[in-house]
């Protein structure tokens, strides 16, 4: 994966918001995403392909229909690599924090 074409993608709000217009209705057009966005469907088809670079959507033809879907895997690779870890402390501090105020100090496993 190729994780500066995934934050390059990210940048853009327009390219957010197609991800987030496929995330509530996978599988849809081109026509389809123009209509909810505010720009020329060349500009659509611009950040659709950019989004296809960085492996953020993925094609699929049916007939003549070119339909596009979300590809959740690099998000969640991202997740998983800077926000995850960040996520586990903060967790286990509440746990400990839980335990302490409620007087227990040790894990009951």
């Amino acid at each position: 994966m190729d994780i500066d074409k995934v934050f390059k993608a990210l940048a853009d709000p327009g390219r957010r918001r197609l991800l987030d217009m496929l995330h509530h209705e996978n599988g849809q057009t081109v026509t389809a995403l123009c209509e909810h966005m505010d720009m020329t469907r060349q500009a659509v088809t611009q950040h659709l392909q950019q989004l296809e670079g960085a492996n953020l959507v993925a094609v699929i033809w049916q007939g003549r229909e070119k339909l596009h879907y979300l590809n959740p895997v690099p998000l969640h690779e991202i997740y998983e690599r800077w926000i995850g870890k960040f996520e586990r402390n903060r967790l286990r501090a509440l746990h400990d924090f839980k335990k302490k105020l409620e007087g227990d100090d040790h894990d009951k496993a």
